[in-house]
């Protein structure tokens, strides 16, 4: 199998950090699963079939597998599902095999980690579908934001790319966003996005909220324009002014109900916080059985 990486991500650190949270390693008493030695034998084994019950879209597997390889180096695992697959509720997605104290110890940390990516995939399948009714804009990208939990961002930006979507920032380091806290305390859009040009910032998105605001944002060298709560006849008109002169954005309070008239204005990217803020956990299961 091909090792699962991220860029800035190290899965094997995650798996460790996670393990000894629940094992409570450095605690007084922990640093093991009580349970499972004092009521499972050594040598037991079990078998092992991860299942959904909800129809998702699969995202996470591959980082579920490392908890149980890493209790387990021996372990048998068959993923059965590709990332990014939508399958029906009833699908299995995983077969697995080997000892019955490992599985149990790593069952809880690799299910809420699939459970939790794919839930984001899935709901981010869902806006996409939502942005593409009656065939709306069909070039309008849609977009995740940093609305991620500390330290899941990269996992979490991977589940909504499996879920149709692109990656907006991955964090402050690599484009310069203004918006309107930087824009009170330099004075205005127009000196913000200049102090930004001026300091060899080569992308620069600027968030404006009202049309007057578009042209000194442009002038200034905005490289992006994220047009912030409008509704979509002032989206279009902004997309008007704006004129293929830079790419635009959609942002604000974007639902599955809005979103198709929002990108059908015109705007190249349509940016949604919830796709990872508000993402309910996939329903899946995890059923063993002895050997």
């Amino acid at each position: 199998m091909t090792p699962f990486t991220l860029p800035g991500f190290d899965l094997d650190r995650f798996v460790r950090d996670t393990l000894a949270e629940d094992l409570g390693e450095g605690l007084p008493g922990g640093g093991r699963d009580v349970t499972s030695e004092s009521v499972i034998p050594a040598e037991a084994r079990f078998e092992g079939v991860m299942d959904t019950r909800d129809a998702i879209v699969v995202a996470g597997l591959p980082v579920a597998a490392a908890f149980f390889r890493a209790l387990d180096p021996a372990i048998a695992i068959e993923i059965l599902a590709e990332e990014g697959a939508r399958v029906p509720a009833g699908t299995d997605v995983m077969r697995l095999s080997g000892s019955a104290r490992a599985m149990l110890t790593a069952e809880r940390s690799a299910l809420n980690t699939v459970q939790h990516l794919s839930g984001i995939a899935t709901l981010t399948r869902a806006y996409v579908d939502a942005m593409r009714t009656d065939g709306a804009n069909p070039d309008c990208t849609l977009l995740d934001t940093r609305k991620t939990l500390p330290g899941l961002r990269a996992l979490e930006k991977y589940a909504t790319r499996q879920g149709g979507a692109a990656n907006h920032r991955m964090g402050l380091w690599d484009a310069a966003m203004i918006k309107d806290n930087h824009v009170a305390v330099a004075g205005g859009v127009g000196e913000a996005v200049r102090r930004a040009a001026a300091a060899g910032v080569a992308e620069i998105v600027c968030e404006v909220d009202r049309i007057d605001q578009i042209e000194p944002a442009l002038v200034a060298g905005a490289t992006r324009l994220l047009l912030d709560n409008m509704d979509p006849p002032t989206l279009r008109e902004a997309v008007a002014l704006v004129a293929g002169r830079v790419p635009t954005e959609a942002s604000g309070g974007i639902t599955l109900e809005t979103i198709a008239a929002k990108a059908a204005t015109g705007v190249d990217y349509v940016s949604v916080g919830r796709l990872t803020q508000s993402a309910p956990a996939a329903d899946i299961g995890l059923d063993f059985t002895p050997l």
